[in-house]
């Protein structure tokens, strides 16, 4: 059946702007130089996932750090991104018309991130964006991240839509698994992971390099 979804849900971070690699960098930094953790590149890579908080337990361990230096690590990791990042920071291609056209066709828009607020902001501020989101959800708002659904059924909550009626744009396999179990079909953007990497989901719509693919312009009658 052939269905107008009401609502576009959006992970941040390699879905809206193409930055994973300054992240991927930051927390190496922080886990190697700072920590001494001795992680490969591709090991740091395979934790980029979830809250910053829970990255750092997987890696040392759950109460290795206090409260109190589990977050402090975790906004100088988002300083070092920011400022090595400040300078790239643009939209994926294709994404600012993409977001005026769902705006023009009156669908819905929200963030799902598990970023903090304080790299949201930096995003939707920097890039004049904020106006097209009728609601946030952030690590700050949710007690458990992705792949838990908590983050994207919040998101449709605030929305006031069903989680059927949403699309979600994620780029990272832990996402996808996110909306597959808040009952979301996903578009998927290949900016830090192959498509081999998701043969275990079901729930997705299609995969794009960014959102000039013609593919994009489907998803406003699109079947699910």
């Amino acid at each position: 059946m052939t269905i107008s979804p009401k609502a576009f849900l959006f992970d941040l971070n390699g879905t809206m702007i193409d930055d994973m690699h300054f992240h991927t960098k930051a927390w190496y930094q922080i886990l190697n130089e700072d920590l001494q953790a001795g992680l490969s590149w591709e090991e740091v890579k395979v934790q980029m996932y979830g809250k910053n908080i829970e990255l750092l337990e997987r890696v040392f361990g759950k109460g290795y750090f206090t409260d109190e230096k589990a977050n402090e690590l975790s906004v100088e990791k988002e300083r070092r991104y920011q400022k090595a990042y400040f300078e790239h920071l643009k939209l994926i291609d294709g994404l600012d018309e993409f977001l005026e056209k769902a705006a023009t066709n009156n669908i819905y828009m929200a963030i799902g991130s598990a970023a903090i607020m304080f790299n949201v902001d930096f995003v939707l501020d920097n890039l004049d964006i904020r106006r097209y989101f009728k609601a946030i959800v952030s690590a700050d708002h949710v007690n458990t991240s992705k792949p838990d659904p908590e983050t994207f059924l919040k998101g449709a909550e605030l929305l006031g839509v069903r989680p059927e009626e949403c699309i979600v744009f994620e780029d990272a396999p832990k996402g996808v698994e996110a909306a597959q179990n808040a009952g979301m079909p996903c578009v998927v953007l290949t900016t830090m992971h192959d498509k081999e990497e998701f043969e275990r989901y079901n729930n997705i719509l299609m995969f794009v390099k960014d959102y000039t693919d013609p593919q994009v312009q489907e998803l406003f009658a699109v079947k699910v």
